[in-house]
């Protein structure tokens, strides 16, 4: 369904949590074509302080959320719940008319996800996932080159994730997050895919865990998975809740490297090196840029040009797909097939939207997943 050129797309965002109100609030400012209309949250004392600070037309709890959809009073949502919600939000505002922008992981399972794909496409709404990096200029950048050819061709990918989580976040209930396989290691899966321009056919991965640390009563500490991919290709990844903060790409071909490094941040600049044999190495940093700016305007020119997103739902149900083999490897001690998904479109330069970063607002009962 299209809507008028010109118009701007009208959002409502529920879930007020750390990433809402440091990334996802602020970007309406910069984020042309797009209005900020409406914030829904369960804490009233967040409610009031935001609606103050942002001039929104509505501040709801959840139990408003029906209503107000099919009051018409947006065009879109973006959910910034946990990840065990975002099937239930989804399916509602699908049936409501309302177009979705869903938080990764898109959801908790596949099942789940392939819910939400169906009930967008059953009411004529287009569903995207946030993966922020596919219009961010080092990404692309960095894919651009290996798919060019410029290290020949792509034999292996190495990447890691990592962080220290807070005992009492979220993140560390397994119901809830899931733990590091859904929250970070799900970068690492789409990062494989993008680079290798192909979904993996089989995984095998372990897990580990420090007896004794809280944190981990109900979820893996680190995970690390060996993922195959079509032309003999693997990706090795690891993703932590117990280590350092670091996250890390490397593209190994046959004839030279490129590295990410800080792989996955939002919040700094991020620096593309490639060596090649025979060359010199080439390094280029590109500078902090404001992603989710960037997501919700190609979202909304989807929306008005009646566009097919790319990233699209059934991007966030491959990933899933590839987490559940891993997850199922970690249990069984074997490898595990994958299902694929068709896929028509992978992030290009040509998505690339540039928008000036944002300074940290104030925070309303919100604090970082990670230790200091």
């Amino acid at each position: 369904m299209k809507m008028r050129r010109g118009r701007s797309v009208r959002f409502a965002v529920i879930g007020q949590g750390y990433f809402a109100q440091a990334a996802v609030l602020p970007a309406f400012g910069q984020a042309t074509g797009c209005e900020l209309r409406a914030i829904f949250s369960k804490d009233e004392t967040k409610l009031r302080a935001l609606r103050r600070k942002y001039g929104v037309a509505a501040a709801l709890g959840y139990d408003q959320y029906d209503d107000y959809l099919a009051a018409g009073e947006v065009d879109a949502i973006y959910i910034a719940l946990p990840n065990d919600m975002h099937a239930d939000y989804t399916v509602r505002a699908a049936r409501a008319g309302v177009h979705v922008l869903c938080e990764k992981p898109i959801a908790t399972s596949s099942r789940d996800a392939e819910r939400m794909i169906a009930a967008c496409a059953d009411n004529d709404v287009k569903l995207m996932v946030a993966y922020r990096l596919h219009f961010e200029s080092a990404t692309l950048n960095a894919i651009e080159r290996v798919r060019r050819g410029r290290i020949g061709r792509p034999r292996f990918i190495s990447t890691t994730f990592a962080m220290q989580v807070e005992n009492d976040n979220i993140r560390t209930r397994r119901a809830r997050g899931g733990g590091p396989l859904l929250d970070l290691g799900i970068y690492c899966v789409n990062a494989a895919r993008a680079f290798f321009r192909a979904e993996p056919t089989e995984v095998a991965a372990i897990s580990a865990t420090v007896r004794g640390d809280r944190r981990f009563k109900e979820i893996d500490e680190q995970v690390m998975a060996v993922l195959r991919f079509p032309g003999e290709r693997l990706a090795q990844l690891v993703c932590s809740f117990g280590a350092y903060d670091h996250s890390s790409l490397v593209v190994i071909g046959d004839k030279g490297r490129l590295c990410l490094d800080p792989a996955y941040e939002y919040a700094s600049g991020l620096t593309v090196e490639m060596e090649v044999a025979g060359g010199r190495a080439q390094r280029k940093t590109f500078p902090k840029r404001d992603q989710i700016a960037a997501e919700l305007i190609a979202f909304a020119r989807c929306i008005r040009e009646g566009r097919d997103p790319e990233p699209s739902g059934e991007e966030g149900l491959a990933d899933i797909r590839v987490l559940e083999a891993i997850q199922r490897s970690t249990e069984s001690g074997r490898r595990e097939a994958i299902t694929p998904v068709a896929k028509r479109a992978r992030p290009s330069k040509a998505q690339e939207i540039r928008r000036p970063p944002h300074g940290m607002p104030d925070l309303v009962h919100a604090a970082p997943p990670g230790r200091d």
